[in-house]
């Protein structure tokens, strides 16, 4: 049973006893991520996350990492487009210790001229990393095809010249703006007592206050043409990155969306991996997935695959869109669909992590919790011809945006812009 309440300063809190655990996955959720920052901040949100890291009021850096690994538990953090989480899990019986230790980082950060200008090398390093590897520098590419200009289609973790001109007192001023308590969802969930969660929280962020609240600049989800983006480099194998726009949080089709995104690539049995894997040979790895933000969302693709069988494998891509869009699914097909879509969301929420993610991203996204039985209804509602008419709806050509990193050469960019007709 899910309890919630917010506290007189506008910090809400969710928590779940799951009876028979032993373990407490707690979860700090701010709302700001990569795109609330302009490019003069671009990877503010990625940067602060890991100085929150470096020290708080109470705790030195080494204090934060031992106290709480060293009674068994694990720590880490995320930065999204909309949200960045602070996050442990550990035996129940140091909740004290560990909520303390997580609250005293966010809402009582250091954020000390030294550590910033330390972190600002390893996040140089973060990004160069992920450009030398081909599989992540193509989603960024695809990002950019599909909200050209906007923070959405720029990298999360900034630029070479936005993160070496941040400074602390710019992490200051974004961490005052936006680390407030109105901003702040707690979520817990395991072996414990709400009442003590709550005085916990309570104690600890008694005396921060609310302050107004900004926006972000919204996503106009528009594209009149497919669009390409090549990246020539030398490795072994071709990147392949194909998106279009999918459905923001709560759209009527989201869940329409997502069997489609498992019915075209979910998994094993789905219908890009049986055709370009296992009949072909084209690819080693395939696979789709959705994104969904408040105003916006994608439905994406993506594929490494043998640097002469490219082409190929984004034909018969393309094949397999157009065919589900003309035929649409049948009936055995989409009811393994909907029992592996429920049935992987059933055995994430034994997990307490995996629980506390799902209340956390629920609550700070939403401002409701989404409760199992209600995603069970909404699923078991959808009908064979909604899958087609979301395919038809999600997958128009004019909406495709193909990416791809690997040593194309010229006959082959060529193929590849008449397979999208650019």
């Amino acid at each position: 049973m899910y309890k919630k309440e917010v506290l007189k300063n506008g910090l809400r809190l969710c928590t779940h006893d799951m009876k028979g655990r032993e373990s407490l996955s707690v979860g700090l959720w701010v709302g700001a991520g990569g795109r609330f920052e302009d490019d003069k901040l671009k990877g503010a949100a990625h940067f602060l996350e890991h100085i929150l890291f470096k020290g708080s009021k109470r705790y030195s850096c080494s204090e934060i990492k031992e106290q709480i690994e060293g009674v068994g538990g694990s720590l880490n953090a995320f930065t999204a487009e909309e949200n960045t989480c602070y996050y442990a899990k550990f035996p129940s019986k140091h909740v004290v210790r560990v909520l303390d230790i997580l609250a005293d980082m966010v809402f009582y950060p250091s954020i000390s001229k030294s550590d910033v200008e330390r972190e600002r090398g390893v996040i140089l390093e973060e990004i160069k990393m992920y450009h030398d590897l081909p599989q992540y520098f193509v989603l960024e590419l695809l990002d950019g095809l599909v909200w050209p200009g906007h923070a959405l289609g720029k990298n999360l973790a900034g630029t070479q010249e936005s993160i070496s001109k941040i400074t602390h007192t710019d992490l200051k001023g974004f961490h005052k703006k936006y680390y407030s308590p109105q901003n702040i969802v707690v979520s817990a969930c395991g072996c414990l007592d709400h009442n003590q969660v709550f005085s916990l929280i309570e104690k600890k962020s008694k005396g921060i206050f609310n302050q107004e609240q900004p926006g972000f600049i919204g996503a106009d989800n528009v594209q009149i043409g497919p669009k390409v983006k090549f990246y020539r480099k030398q490795i072994e194998q071709m990147h392949l990155a194909m998106g279009m726009f999918g459905y923001e949080y709560d759209h009527k089709d989201k869940y329409a969306l997502n069997l489609l995104s498992i019915i075209l690539g979910g998994n094993m049995s789905s219908r890009l991996f049986n055709e370009v894997r296992e009949k072909r040979g084209l690819a080693y790895s395939i696979g789709s997935c959705t994104k969904s933000l408040k105003d916006t969302g994608m439905f994406m693709i993506r594929a490494g695959v043998d640097n002469l069988n490219i082409v190929d494998a984004a034909s018969l891509i393309i094949k397999e869109l157009g065919k589900i869009k003309k035929k649409g699914v049948v009936k055995d097909e989409f009811v393994r669909t909907k029992d592996y879509l429920l049935g992987q969301i059933v055995m994430g929420l034994e997990d307490t992590l995996e629980h506390m993610l799902w209340m956390g991203e629920s609550l700070s996204s939403r401002n409701r919790i989404r409760r199992l039985q209600e995603v069970k209804q909404a699923v078991q509602k959808i009908k064979m011809a909604d899958i087609k008419r979301v395919a038809q709806d999600v997958l128009r050509e004019s909406h495709y945006n193909l990416a791809i990193v690997g040593p194309l050469n010229d006959q082959q960019e060529g193929q590849l812009k008449g397979l999208l007709k650019v």
